[in-house]
């Protein structure tokens, strides 16, 4: 049975995501993007365009799955209050210990890409400014909204600190410096 269109371009996003992730937009060739979705090279060109609208795609798929699950996982840790604050960096502790940690796809790819017109770098900065408006929803609930951007960098500090050092605890770090900064607070 022939693949719909539909289940073509999931897998094509599917390898992207996993790849570009795991190996960067750079390290990632069309051919390997194109072996491990098991298509023919047309169907990339008939629905992206070429590699960069497939980076682009694979990138605004992650950042919506990432949005989602972050914030519902932050949620689902502590539903309001202080706690929830503290919950940013008990649910980046669970991220940050998942095998397939490499990071922040968003940091990874800005870094990659030195125009700071690339729709990704936009993209980047899309994700981010999402993230610190989560972080300022979740300080303001907590009647805390001074301890907002403090909040965001230590959450970005946290990402970062995991991933070039391979250390999963940066997460329990920051989450002990936002405890000090609640009790000061």
């Amino acid at each position: 049975m022939r693949a719909t269109t539909e289940e073509v371009r999931d897998r094509l996003l599917d390898a992207a995501e996993r790849l570009i992730y795991r190996d960067g937009i750079h390290g990632t060739g069309v051919d390997t993007i194109l072996s491990e979705a098991s298509v023919a090279r047309m169907s990339l060109y008939n629905q992206f365009g070429n590699k960069d609208g497939l980076v682009l795609a694979a990138l605004e798929r992650r950042d919506r799955r990432w949005m989602v699950w972050y914030e519902a996982r932050v949620t689902a840790l502590a539903p309001a209050g202080r706690g929830r604050v503290l919950a940013l960096f008990d649910a980046l502790g669970e991220w940050f210990r998942e095998p397939d940690f490499h990071g922040c796809a968003f940091i990874n790819a800005a870094g990659e890409l030195a125009d700071p017109a690339h729709e990704v770098r936009h993209l980047a900065a899309r994700h981010k400014q999402a993230l610190a408006r989560f972080v300022t929803e979740v300080a303001a609930a907590a009647d805390v909204p001074t301890l907002a951007r403090p909040l965001f960098l230590l959450v970005e500090g946290a990402i970062v600190t995991a991933m070039v050092e391979g250390y999963p605890d940066a997460a329990a770090d920051a989450r002990a410096a936002a405890e000090h900064m609640l009790a000061a607070g």
